[in-house]
């Protein structure tokens, strides 16, 4: 019999080390992955039962290489936290071309072939959760972020699909859908100090326990922070030009 692990992608830093310490405290198996290999390390010894997995999940072919690493542990995913991820900042024809293309690759592609992945045996054993971090992004358009906001679109609409396929299955999915979180997010994007966004940014541990918590009560979208309900639900209020607009003045 393989043993039961929860998976966590994106875990060397950010929301992915919060859901590390949180799942472990629950008592989870966990695997961890990252590209970081001493922060994993570190992190994987500290919870105690955790598996570090060092992997650029970017790069081709990346999900069937963690699976079979999974399967060759004798291991298998009761649980899949697809947290792994990064923004940009900038106008759209400034940025690097193929970097712009790693972030669809990573947060839409290897994410979905994660689920992919995971979904066959959770159905087998009539159990299982899939949580994916979208963001309140994927609610409307971002200029100044273009191929991000549209990436965890696609993240929050798939994984509302997702839910509702399984919702009468023991299999739980939900999307994560926070604002601004105290992360390295904001340092990699090139955020770089905006005042509008790191002053209503939540913190990452609080940002976290709501997401589980959602996931257990099988929730198909958790808005975390009342500004940021009150902004995914804008765009039933106010024209997209107008959200356009706003948007496209904060990352100012």
């Amino acid at each position: 019999m393989s043993q039961p692990v929860t998976l966590v992608t994106g875990a060397s830093a950010g929301l992915g080390v919060d859901f590390a310490h949180q799942y472990a405290a629950k008592g989870h198996r966990l695997v961890l992955v990252a590209r970081r290999k001493d922060r994993l390390d570190a992190l994987a010894a500290e919870l105690g039962n955790a598996r570090a997995v060092e992997m650029d999940l970017s790069e081709p072919d990346a999900a069937d290489r963690l699976m079979a690493d999974i399967a060759a542990a004798g291991e298998h995913v009761d649980l899949l936290v697809n947290n792994a991820g990064f923004g940009l900042v900038g106008r759209f024809d400034k940025l690097d071309g193929k970097r712009q293309r790693q972030m669809i690759d990573l947060n839409c592609g290897v994410l979905t072939e994660l689920a992919h992945a995971v979904l066959p045996g959770m159905i087998e054993r009539d159990r299982g959760g899939i949580l994916n971090v979208a963001s309140v992004a994927g609610f409307q358009p971002g200029p100044g972020m273009a191929v991000y906001f549209a990436t965890k679109a696609y993240v929050l609409s798939f994984s509302e699909a997702l839910h509702e396929e399984y919702r009468q299955t023991g299999i739980n999915v939900s999307a994560l859908c926070p604002g601004p979180v105290s992360t390295e997010f904001g340092k990699v994007a090139g955020f770089g100090g905006n005042k509008a966004v790191s002053s209503i940014a939540a913190e990452s541990d609080e940002t976290v326990e709501q997401a589980i918590a959602a996931l257990e009560k099988n929730r198909a979208v958790m808005v975390t922070g009342f500004a940021n309900k009150v902004s995914a639900q804008a765009n039933r209020i106010l024209p997209r030009s107008t959200m356009r607009k706003i948007v496209n003045l904060i990352k100012k």
